[in-house]
């Protein structure tokens, strides 16, 4: 295994190197291995280790390997996450979507980090994406490379049997950490180790080896794909904004309409939808005009308006009645977005700050008419869900400013040369 992974060093461009270490039998192996190869420590060979605190003995753990690795020669940082899946994750998924937010940090520009995946895992993961109805993409399986926050996230031991990693595990009489949360059969990838996968090699002995191969044609047809839904892609994205056309998005084929979404979502941060979750956004691309349909899912939610697609992460509950004092200090908003002046100053007179609860009207400074907000938003093409979070601006009960674009003439004296600068949370 060394030499593979000596070899493997050899083919890949210079860069950094970090392991994703977790104290498992696959892990131990990669890093111990790699921690022979002196051209890997010339690399700044170094290891990440994710505390997920979903076990009592985790800190024990991150303890293990911060000590094991330094035995190595290899720095180990732990990263401590918080595993959040009250939104609808199921717990696989949020531990994992921690774990890659929390890789994705650290990376270093240019630095590779390294996983232990190999060929059994790659069979798991492409029976998981056929259960879930995936198509070319998925069924493609792991790629062993792809882009991950400033750095690369690369599998070099992809193509590798889990019995040649064990084996160097047995040989070298390295220490592994048990986690029985793999044990655990409720988990999918669990069930399909233990129960579905040893069954399928005792009927069809090469089952793994004709699974990656299929992947491998997945892959391959992916790719092909790719070079046509990159070139709609490129057609129907504002890049100015980063909405998509919707009818033109569902003019596409699936076989181009569908990956194309995927990565308009993923490109954005945010998980791609089920099968059920892109058919009704399918359905709700020919709303009428008026309507606002709006489709969520753990992690994400799709807003079709003016003929477009719209990505947002979830938005968060907004109490209706806050408000606060603000004299051009930097204000946090309830949505996670700011507020602050231009140039910084401070108001001789405090303004009340408070958002929309239906009814207001504003007078703008040169401008004859009173008008309703909700005429002022829906003419300035503000999109509705900006809207609840638009902070307002009263003086003595009286409405003289919204957000950064409408003022009163009082707004305006009270402001003097200085303006509000409203950053939405997205």
């Amino acid at each position: 295994m060394v030499e593979t992974l000596s070899r493997a060093l050899r083919e890949q461009p210079q860069g950094a190197l970090c392991v994703a270490y977790s104290g498992g039998p696959d892990s131990t192996a990669l890093l111990h291995a790699l921690a022979q190869l002196p051209e890997a420590h010339a690399r700044g060979l170094r290891a990440l280790h994710v505390d997920h605190r979903l076990h009592p003995d985790s800190h024990a753990w991150a303890e293990h390997c911060r000590q094991l690795a330094q035995e190595w020669g290899v720095a180990c940082l732990v990263l401590r996450v918080d595993v959040d899946h009250a939104r609808g994750y199921g717990l696989e998924a949020a531990a994992r979507d921690a774990r890659y937010r929390a890789f994705a940090a650290s990376l270093q520009k240019g630095e590779r980090l390294l996983l232990a995946h190999h060929r059994d895992d790659q069979a798991e993961t492409v029976l998981l994406k056929l259960l879930r109805g995936a198509g070319p993409e998925g069924l493609g399986g792991m790629r062993q490379t792809r882009r991950l926050g400033d750095g690369v996230l690369w599998r070099p031991l992809i193509d590798t049997p889990r019995d040649v990693l064990r084996r160097y595990v047995e040989q070298h009489q390295l220490p592994t950490i048990d986690d029985p949360s793999n044990n655990d059969a409720r988990l999918s990838r669990n069930f399909l180790r233990h129960d579905i996968l040893p069954r399928l090699g005792q009927h069809w002995p090469q089952a793994v080896d004709s699974i990656v191969h299929s992947a491998s044609l997945h892959r391959a047809a992916s790719e092909a794909l790719a070079h046509q839904w990159r070139a709609e892609q490129a057609r129907l994205l504002d890049t100015a904004n980063g909405s998509l056309e919707a009818s033109g998005w569902l003019a596409l084929s699936p076989a181009l309409r569908h990956p194309l979404l995927d990565d308009w979502l993923h490109s954005r941060g945010l998980p791609a939808p089920t099968t059920a979750q892109r058919e009704q956004i399918e359905r709700q691309c020919v709303a009428r005009d008026g309507q606002l349909p709006c489709i969520r899912w753990p992690g994400a939610e799709v807003h079709v308006w003016k003929g477009r697609l719209w990505a947002l992460p979830p938005q968060p509950v907004i109490d209706p009645q806050w408000q606060a004092i603000w004299q051009g200090e930097p204000l946090a908003l309830p949505d996670g977005g700011s507020l602050m002046l231009d140039p910084p100053a401070r108001l001789a007179t405090p303004l009340i700050v408070r958002l929309r609860r239906g009814g207001e009207h504003l007078r703008p400074a040169g401008d004859p008419h009173t008008r309703e907000l909700r005429d002022l938003f829906q003419q300035s093409g503000m999109p509705p869900w900006r809207r609840s979070a638009c902070p307002l601006f009263f003086a003595e009960g009286e409405l003289v400013g919204v957000g950064d674009r409408w003022f009163s003439a009082q707004g305006m004296a009270l402001l003097g040369e200085a303006r509000p600068r409203w950053q939405p949370a997205w």
